[in-house]
């Protein structure tokens, strides 16, 4: 800190020296520029590669499509495009199932089907004892044979 002794009335009056002040923020500065790049953490990411396309195989022609069973926005069930009244859902799809070698039904309902009766109908198919699986986009709309 330096001190100004001029004359006058005000006597003497400190003032700061600021340049041991910058000298030491530019050192500071120089510092934190050269460690800051060696600050930095290194992650390692496996990101997996894009998905081969896959063409699918068709079935052999002897396969039997699956059983989907569909309910309708208007509550009309159909299994396999073929509408069932709802009384006789349960004793056609045993019947059905009992000349299949894999006994699963896989259940598809329209977009805008409420909650409650996509319950029903699977509560009604479960009563039956039979296996019902969601059916995925692939299997919901079956091929004609």
């Amino acid at each position: 800190m330096a001190f100004d002794l001029g004359g006058g009335k005000g006597g003497i009056r400190p003032a700061m020296n600021v340049t041991p002040l910058v000298d030491v923020v530019l050192v500071l500065l120089i510092i934190f520029m050269v460690v800051t790049p060696l600050m930095t953490k290194q992650m390692s990411l496996d990101v997996p590669g894009k998905a081969d396309e896959k063409i699918e195989t068709p079935p052999p022609p002897g396969a039997l499509p699956p059983l989907v069973l569909t309910l309708t926005k208007s509550g009309a069930l159909r299994i396999n495009r073929d509408e069932v009244p709802r009384d006789q859902l349960v004793v056609r799809l045993q019947r059905m199932l009992n000349a299949r070698p894999d006994k699963i039904v896989f259940f598809d309902a329209e977009n805008d089907v409420p909650y409650g009766s996509a319950m029903d109908v699977l509560d009604l198919a479960r009563g039956g004892n039979i296996t019902v699986a969601v059916a995925p986009d692939a299997v919901a709309e079956p091929t004609a044979p």
